[in-house]
């Protein structure tokens, strides 16, 4: 008997991720699901990921299952019409061969294939729209760190520039409430800890007394002075700037939602880097002023006596560092039965162990399934190894990972594939498949990470620009600013073993680095990965104090190409951590003599 075809539904692609963990499955056999419905959840390093049906209908066929590893095109579930009977819904039924309809994920358009960029100020009726506020030759749309350097780079290249932020401060989520105000508190937190730490070798302090106003105020002098600074940019190479939310009207216009009134632009050609936002768990209170996200949590509003961070990636684990040292009783619950789940087990070990004792728990392998408010407090509801738990909580941080704004900007009227996460497909030039708008940053996918939208921000301002250039970066350095700081580049040991990739590994201790004992700082280890064949270098990984400073020769022996020897052979100064990475690399080469290595 013949029936309605099924529809595959395929992960679609994340960016340059792969084997990401299904961390939640949202639906059943049997199951009516809407059209962009969450079907299931994964899980990165640095962001957790929900996975939207493009498509409505009822699940004949689940494909994955908790714990599996998926990658962009891996087979999801199948989905028949709603109104269609289909044999496959029966109980105990072997699936029958039927016709399947691809879900069909667009794919980068080869370079070779695009028109070639229009040249710098070319203004034709075409591109013009008769009732614009305004003409750029160039538009940016977003002011965060990938948006701004592309606003600027343009400008140096000489074309007229209209940059469009959502926020009153240039700079976006990094430089405002995400980055840079992080990472101020966080150097408090470590002030904080390092002082507590000297008892121990004779030099005693006071308790700290926290004047959270004046905190708060230095805090915010941070980002203003870098916000200023941006302003100051943007006058020099004469780019105008214009606040407010920008929605794609055309292929050539946007209308701009401003204090003032919406304005309409008209561009030759566009980047868009409008970034990310937090994910919000649909069962949480969001409502509720006591549930924030990172932004509330820099705020600094207070601190909570009991503070709950659902998620233990980067982000959740920098904010518990910094509300454990001011003083708050922290929880963190993880999903995955590591912190940091990119990163590798034994790198993630020592900072475990630390946070372990500042904080008041880290639950792994346990999920928030509600949170009930209370006039005094919230009321978590657990899961994990212990079974079901409930605790009592001032503030709970969701911490859950970010997903790309691609879909707010109403990029498809200008003709603009965007994917059903959020993302936009892009090619090595950053342009998208309409050829005039370019896209960056957190909205083209994983990584997200300023340092990538900012490498990718030239890019695209050069190709538009008619420039012979491509975003070809072999490793992209990750780093979480905790205390010790994670970071890696490259291949992972964890990859290595998923990819069968042989390597050669070696792991240099601190607690043989002189450099590490002087600063009562021994947990540390650097761990170099080489092509058990070539010698060339892989992957490193670091956890220790100023792991995100030391990670960048790693990053650049990368780039170059550097082998075993490169590595080994170059002098570094002594005694400092920096001489861990060739240290390491002596191990690997079983020429080190500051440790003793049993012949192999």
């Amino acid at each position: 008997m013949s029936h309605s075809p099924l529809t595959e539904i395929r992960l679609p692609d994340l960016g340059d991720f792969h084997d990401l963990p299904v961390i939640e499955i949202n639906v059943a056999v049997g199951d009516l699901v809407a059209a962009e419905q969450t079907i299931l959840i994964v899980e990165s390093d640095k962001a957790t990921m929900d996975i939207p049906t493009p498509v409505a209908g009822r699940v004949v066929e689940l494909k994955v299952a908790l714990g599996d590893k998926l990658s962009e095109g891996s087979l999801l579930l199948l989905i028949a019409p709603a109104d269609a009977a289909h044999p496959d819904l029966a109980p105990a039924v072997a699936v029958a061969p039927v016709e399947t309809v691809p879900v069909i994920i667009p794919v980068p358009v080869p370079v070779e294939a695009l028109d070639e960029p229009l040249p710098p100020n070319e203004h034709t009726a075409q591109h013009t729209n008769q009732h614009a506020d305004l003409h750029a030759d160039f538009l940016v749309i977003g002011a965060g760190p990938g948006g701004y350097t592309a606003a600027f780079r343009a400008a140096d290249l000489g074309r007229s520039v209209v940059l469009i932020d959502r926020w009153d401060k240039l700079g976006g989520v990094c430089l405002n409430v995400g980055c840079i105000p992080s990472k101020a508190l966080l150097h408090v937190a470590k002030t904080i800890r390092d002082a507590e730490s000297m008892s121990s070798h004779g030099v005693r302090f006071a308790a700290p007394q926290i004047d959270l106003d004046a905190l708060r105020t230095w805090k915010d002098s941070v980002v203003t002075r870098l916000t200023g600074g941006l302003v100051d940019l943007a006058r020099r190479r004469k780019v105008k700037v214009l606040h407010g939310t920008a929605h794609f009207s055309g292929s050539h216009t946007v209308t701009i939602d401003t204090p003032q009134g919406p304005r309409c632009v008209s561009f030759d050609q566009a980047i868009i880097a409008a970034g990310s936002e937090p994910v919000a768990l649909p069962f949480l209170p969001h409502s509720d002023p006591r549930v924030i996200d990172s932004t509330g949590g820099l705020a600094l509003d207070s601190i909570p006596e009991r503070f709950l961070v659902i998620g233990g990636g980067i982000i959740g684990l920098e904010m518990a560092t910094v509300y454990a040292a001011l003083g708050s009783r922290v929880t963190v619950v993880e999903l995955s039965s590591q912190i940091i789940p990119g990163a590798d087990r034994d790198l993630v070990a020592p900072l475990f162990k630390r946070l372990s004792s500042q904080c008041e728990k880290i639950a792994l392998k346990t999920k928030v399934t509600r949170i009930e408010p209370q006039t005094d407090c919230l009321v978590a509801h657990m899961e994990g190894p212990e079974g079901t738990t409930q605790e009592r909580f001032d503030r709970v941080l969701v911490a859950v990972g970010r997903t790309p704004n691609g879909k707010a900007l109403g990029a498809e009227i200008a003709g603009v594939t965007v994917a059903s996460n959020g993302t936009i497909p892009v090619d090595a030039q950053m342009r998208t498949n309409v050829a005039h708008i370019f896209a960056i940053g957190d909205v083209v996918g994983q990584p997200m990470l300023a340092h990538k939208a900012t490498h990718e921000a030239k890019v695209a301002a050069e190709a538009a620009c008619g420039h012979k250039v491509a975003f070809e970066a072999r490793v992209i350095p990750a780093v979480a600013y905790t205390d010790p700081e994670v970071a890696w580049v490259g291949l992972t040991e964890s990859e290595a073993v998923q990819q069968n990739i042989a390597v050669e590994k070696a792991s240099f201790p601190w607690a043989a680095s002189g450099r590490s004992l002087a600063l009562g700082r021994d947990e540390g280890l650097t761990k170099v990965l080489f092509d058990r064949t070539t010698k060339r270098l892989l992957g490193v990984g670091i956890v220790g104090t100023n792991a995100g400073d030391l990670i960048a020769e790693a990053a650049l022996a990368i780039e170059m190409g550097a082998d075993q020897t490169d590595i080994s052979l170059t002098i570094h100064p002594h005694p400092t951590l920096s001489e861990t990475i060739g240290l390491a690399a002596e191990m690997s080469a079983g020429t080190i003599t500051d440790l003793f290595l049993p012949k192999r």
